[in-house]
Order: structure tokens, then sequence, then C-alpha cells
């Protein structure tokens, strides 16, 4: 592989993490609009969307207020996308992987499969390699509700990703669904999201791992940025989306080749309370929603758990498909996508 040769927000709002990196300032002239306009024209251009597709992308940026990389007025990235390109190239990486594009039919998406049992070309589903757009030395998409994580997903033709397809992802083995559905069966649905949440993480806690490795370690990815100084309550206004350009810090990937898990922006997933509710068989309605990874300050202060198989406090939880889902500052996604 080519690469070888080489919320949260109301928690965190309580706390001021460092001063405002000396970074690259989003250019504050942008208005969001044009910002999301290049954006746009990347994400065409890079995965060979059809127009169709795009309009259908437009239509959901367009519905909101405030989807796209980060406030541009307030957000300050520590690195540029030149920055980053250069880098890689210096360093000789290339991310183009044409045995993987061949097995997901599909440019920057990586096989889930389990490497004890299977190789790639047997995998049933692939996962985007990085985050929300899918591109390399790109900001990830911020500011984006969970049920807008999930349309957009379609729109391009992929799936918001279940919950053990991300750990598996980050893990470095896909392994069968652990939900615990009879858990769920005659509770509310926060109560069966705890309980659930319980007994997957007191078998997964035996054998914590993060993407990069077995032990946690700083320096290795995307979580050396910092809040804005005056980010106390995670408005709009003041809380920039301090993030890197995806790919930035090649070492940050899973043994699948799927990067920027660990930092860079936190991610929305589907967790299902039963089978009809599982994105991987199919499902439409969804479950509720499921915070993945961690984020760009977790060098400096390290907010909550990020281990790959954790699962979170129901923070923020909706359904997916609420119309009110969570969005704030530092929290994206990324897509999968079912192998026929």
């Amino acid at each position: 592989m080519h690469l070888q040769r080489v919320s949260l927000s109301g928690l965190l709002g309580l706390l001021i993490v460092g001063l405002n990196p000396p970074g690259l300032r989003a250019d504050p002239s942008q208005t969001l609009a044009q910002q999301n306009e290049t954006l746009f024209q990347a994400l065409q251009r890079g995965h060979g969307l059809s127009d169709e597709q795009m309009q259908a992308v437009r239509r959901i940026f367009a519905g909101s207020r405030s989807i796209g990389q980060g406030n541009p007025a307030v957000t300050r990235h520590p690195v540029t996308p030149e920055e980053c390109t250069g880098k890689l190239s210096q360093l000789g990486i290339h991310y183009e992987n044409p045995t993987f594009e061949k097995i997901c039919n599909a440019k920057y998406m990586a096989p889930l499969y389990d490497p004890a049992k299977q190789k790639p070309e047997d995998a049933k589903a692939c996962i985007d390699q990085f985050e929300f757009p899918d591109l390399p030395c790109t900001y990830p998409v911020v500011w984006v509700k969970a049920r807008e994580a999930a349309q957009l997903c379609a729109a391009i033709g992929r799936r918001l990703c279940d919950a053990h397809e991300w750990e598996g992802a980050c893990a470095g083995a896909l392994e069968p669904p652990d939900y615990h559905f009879e858990l769920a069966r005659g509770v509310a649905p926060e109560e069966a999201i705890r309980r659930m949440r319980f007994a997957h993480n007191q078998v997964a806690s035996a054998h914590k791992s993060w993407s990069y490795g077995p032990d946690y370690r700083t320096g290795i990815c995307a979580t050396n940025s910092s809040k804005n100084a005056d980010c106390n309550g995670g408005s709009w206004t003041a809380c920039g989306s301090n993030t890197y350009p995806t790919g930035d810090f090649p070492a940050c990937k899973s043994s699948l080749d799927v990067y920027d898990l660990n930092g860079n922006a936190a991610e929305h997933m589907n967790l299902p309370l039963n089978e009809s509710q599982m994105s991987s068989l199919g499902s439409k309605e969804l479950g509720y929603t499921e915070m993945k990874g961690s984020w760009f300050i977790f060098d400096k202060y390290r907010a909550h758990e990020d281990w790959c198989r954790w699962r979170a406090p129901f923070w923020h939880g909706t359904r997916v498909m609420d119309e009110h889902s969570h969005a704030n500052y530092h929290l994206g996604f990324r897509c999968c996508k079912t192998l026929n």
C-alpha cells in the first residue's frame, strides 16, 4: 500500500483550554457560503460526483446556517492545506490506494474486515479513510447535525456508519455487532442506551486500544490545537473549529488504514436499539446518536475517554434523524458504504 512507503460542548464549555493557536485564521472576509462553494468544488472533483449528487449536497447545506469547516470569522487552523500537502510530498506519502479503490469502488475508502479471518477482498462494507468530505489535506466539515450527516452520506451514495463499524475501523478488526438489544426491550431509549453501553464497555474495556496502538499517546494525532480563549459555551460566534487538515498526521491511523479516528473532530455515528435501526442492514430510519473519537485539544485537555471500542454517554442524545439533533464546532462525521 502506498502509505507504507514511508455534548460534550456543554461540559467542555466550562473549561478554557489554552489561547488561540498561532496558525492560519480562516479568511474572515470570506463568508461561510463562499467557503462552502470552494468545498463543493473539491468534493465533486475529488469524488467524481454527478451534478445531481451535488445538487442534493447543496440542498442539505442550504438548510443549515452553520454547516461547513467552521465559522470563518473565529476559526484559526494550526496548519494550512498547502502545508499538509507539502509535508506529505516531502515524506513520500500518497493516500491513493488502487487496491482499496477497486474493492470499495470509491476513492479514499477502506475495507472493513477482520484480518484474523479475512482478506480485504472479503469485506462487506467500507468506511471513509478521512472525516467528511473524505479528502486528504482538507478541513473536516463540522457544525453538522446527525440528521444532516446521514443525509449527506446518502446524497453521495454512502450511509452513516453503525457504531460497531467505526469501532472496528479504529481497533483494526471488524467484529460482529454486540448491541445487547435484549437490554433495550421494555424501557425508555435513554435507559436502554445506558444499559447497553455499560454491558458493552464492561467487556470492551479489558482490551483498550487506540487507532495507532495499544497505549494512549500524545503528539501522534491532530490533538494539539486549542480552543479560542473566549469559547466558553460552544457558541458559533466565539468557538473556532480549529482543526487540522485531514491526513496531516499520517501515523494517526489504524491497521485498516483509516485516519484521524482519534483527534481533529469527534464524529457522529448511529447507535441502533434493534436490528431495524442498523444502517449496516439497510435501515433508513436509523437509531440514536453516538459520538465517536476525540477532537483537536486532547493533547492539552483529555476531556473524555476515546479508546476505539468505547461507547460514550448519551450526550445531547436524540434519534439520528431528529431535526434537532446536535451540532457543534468540533463534531463532524464520516460515512460507510455497503458493498454488493
